[in-house]
């Protein structure tokens, strides 16, 4: 791996400190995204490099909208969806000047909340899909540091806020006769104990969750979700000095954090499900939406380790190729994946590591994630054409078919499957888990042999080479910053700092 120099990077000093998308950066995003070092594994970087060559060619222009250039998902030029996007925004968050990830959200706040009578040219398909601005904007602001977006986010616009309470008031059924152009009307309904909803909303269009009676059931991935944006708007508050508004959300995310533990645990299962209107019952059906509420930090950590198995036990969530879209062992399970039927995600195999990863499960969010990038990699060697797709067969080295079980998923998707070869790779098999541009601090938690680390790695105004090689972990670095390895803690200071593991117990 060629070592990065930081003189190229000074001219665009400038541009690193004001955190904003400078669509002539595209071009140069190489300049500005951060690389992966792991020498046992090259295969791993191609595919890394391939996920942002593809990213780059989503960057798309479009007049009549909030925000153009926007990132498009790589389905239809005019129309964009909520979790696509946010999703896309957690991996463009490693080079925000060069990828307009959290500015696409724009598109969804102005067209649904602040001028929803006026046309625009892009239709937003299900508006009602999962409430995620909240963690997009959460986790970005987490690399970049940026108080003065939060801040205007919050008190200014109060976009999270009104996005919040618009998906748990706005009625069933709506279609808007002018502005926001809508695919179908909205499908979510609101119940005293949470939502119901249906597979195309919800994200996963075919997915045998409630055993396709969907309007029969609540869905514990709405409440959870809701309850992560609950979270995660107390905690930007917090950020931005607002501690009166933050506690009020803490209180509304505390409401839902007790209604799912209380209604939506089996206790014999040892998961969490959708449950039945009514009467409470459980679905019982096995999937990945089982774990928004470790996202969301509702589960205690007992709950926490009883989720785990799932992901362990191969008949379940586990394998080599972790993490399908339903267990194995359910009887709507397809060898093709069959869309929702099995088919390995990128979106939810990247919360559920995100999950369990939030409970300390780092070497198991580590394995499963070597477990995807390896699937997406061996598929990217031997499936022509040679590229990310859709989603991803659980069985074989392939893409996952359609919903008819015969055609391939979409290619070139990147889309959300960039989140496997660049997120997954620096966060779970690389391991830096937790990069806080406003605690000034990186903490990481290497599990790889060989010679791995990350070079360019840029948060906040620092600029920074972590790379460890036997027992010596070198840090080249413009800016102070707090380093964590595991349970130590190192001052880095700007220069070059030599750290030799042998000296400190827990590596």
């Amino acid at each position: 791996m060629k070592k990065f120099l930081y003189f190229p990077l000074f001219f665009l000093s400038l541009r690193i400190t004001a955190f904003s998308f400078d669509p002539s950066l595209t071009g140069h995003y190489r300049d500005l995204i951060p690389h992966p070092v792991i020498d046992n594994h090259p295969e791993w970087i191609e595919l890394y490099d391939k996920a942002w060559e593809l990213a780059s060619q989503k960057v798309k222009i479009q007049d009549g909208i909030p925000q153009s250039p926007y990132m498009d998902e790589g389905l239809w030029d005019d129309t964009i969806w909520i979790w696509d996007t946010c999703f896309m925004s957690l991996f463009t968050k490693y080079a925000p000047e060069a990828f307009p990830g959290i500015d696409s959200l724009k598109n969804f706040y102005v067209t649904l909340h602040r001028e929803p009578d006026k046309p625009k040219s892009l239709t937003i398909q299900h508006p009602d899909n999962p409430p995620l601005f909240a963690w997009a904007e959460y986790d970005t602001f987490k690399i970049t540091g940026n108080t003065n977006h939060i801040r205007h986010l919050l008190q200014e616009d109060r976009f999270l806020q009104i996005h919040y309470k618009w998906f748990e008031s706005v009625p069933s059924g709506l279609i808007y006769k002018n502005g926001p152009r809508l695919s179908v009307p909205i499908a979510k309904k609101t119940h005293s104990l949470g939502f119901s909803w249906n597979g195309i909303s919800s994200g996963m269009d075919n997915t045998p969750r409630c055993r396709y009676a969907y309007s029969r059931y609540l869905w514990i991935d709405a409440i959870s979700q809701q309850a992560l944006s609950a979270l995660y708007i107390s905690r930007l508050l917090q950020a931005v000095g607002n501690k009166d508004k933050s506690k009020k959300w803490e209180t509304e995310y505390n409401r839902l954090k007790s209604i799912i533990n209380d209604h939506y645990w089996d206790e014999e299962s040892g998961c969490y499900f959708d449950i039945r209107k009514g009467n409470g019952k459980p679905s019982k059906v096995i999937t990945p939406a089982s774990f928004w509420p470790l996202l969301a930090e509702v589960a205690d950590s007992s709950r926490a380790e009883q989720m785990t198995r799932l992901l362990k036990d191969p008949h379940l969530l586990g394998g080599e190729i972790p993490i399908p879209s339903v267990a194995r062992n359910d009887k709507a399970f397809r060898q093709n994946g069959n869309y929702w039927k099995g088919s390995l995600w990128l979106p939810t195999s990247y919360m559920t590591i995100k999950a369990v990863e939030k409970y300390g499960y780092y070497d198991l969010a580590a394995e499963l994630a070597v477990k995807t990038v390896s699937h997406m990699a061996e598929t990217y060697k031997i499936y022509t054409p040679h590229t990310i797709w859709e989603c991803y067969s659980p069985t074989q080295p392939a893409p996952g078919k359609n919903r008819d079980g015969k055609t391939d998923s979409r290619e070139d998707f990147c889309g959300w499957s960039a989140l496997g070869p660049i997120s997954l790779l620096i966060e779970n098999v690389l391991g830096f888990y937790d990069i806080d541009a406003q605690k000034n601090c990186v903490r990481w938690y290497p599990v790889e042999n060989g010679r791995i680390g990350i070079e360019n790695l840029r948060f906040g105004t620092v600029v920074t080479d972590i790379v460890k090689d036997g027992n010596t972990v070198t840090v080249s670095s413009n800016k102070e910053y707090s380093l964590i390895i595991r349970d130590n803690s190192f001052s880095i200071q700007p220069g070059t700092t030599v750290l030799t593991i042998d000296d400190h117990p827990g590596f």
